[in-house]
């Protein structure tokens, strides 16, 4: 009997050992587990911060303003067109009737074309006036993220992250600003 009851007790010791040991293993697997590292920031806002990006905007809205004040014009002729073709249709013969009929519908078809183009115009000038900002922030961004560690930046624009635990996550938004200007001063003095 005691034998039976030395067995059962070295059974429960080594059944607490091996469980004492697979939680000191489980432990130090969760002590050893690397943190991930990440930075947030508002994208919209980095990009306002990049150097030139007022006058990019500035240039992107007086090209809208042109279109625009072309569009309008043409607009009016379109309506002046039509209102004296409204007041004139009774008089005129079938010939001329069909004429105008045509012009109108070929000068709105002209004025739907100008406005596909115009979208066209200004993306395509959009791309050409951010594009460069948009690369200088991403170098920023890039750099900043390799200096400290960051496995990737989240942007928080439109509550697309609505939570970032503040031991975890670090907010880079004034980091941002200072590495544009440094590197707007680099590519000022190599240019």
């Amino acid at each position: 009997m005691k034998n039976v009851m030395k067995r059962r007790i070295l059974l429960i010791c080594t059944f607490a050992i091996l469980s004492l040991c697979s939680y000191a293993q489980d432990s130090a697997r969760i002590v050893n587990t690397r943190v991930i590292k990440f930075a947030y920031l508002s994208y919209e806002q980095a990009l306002k911060a990049v150097p030139g990006y007022e006058l990019a905007r500035q240039s992107l809205d007086n090209l809208r303003a042109k279109y625009e004040a072309e569009q309008k014009r043409a607009e009016q002729d379109f309506n002046m067109k039509y209102e004296e073709f409204l007041e004139g249709q009774r008089d005129f013969p079938e010939t001329i009737l069909r004429k105008r009929q045509t012009e109108l519908k070929e000068m709105m078809e002209r004025n739907i074309a100008f406005k596909k183009d115009i979208r066209e115009q200004l993306a395509i000038a959009e791309a050409k006036l951010f594009d460069p900002l948009k690369e200088l922030l991403a170098s920023a961004l890039t750099k900043i993220a390799i200096e400290n560690g960051y496995a990737f930046v989240l942007n928080t624009d439109q509550n697309a992250v609505p939570f970032i635990h503040p031991a975890l996550g670090v907010d880079i938004n004034q980091q941002v600003k200072t590495t544009l200007q440094e590197l707007n001063t680099v590519r000022s003095v190599t240019h």
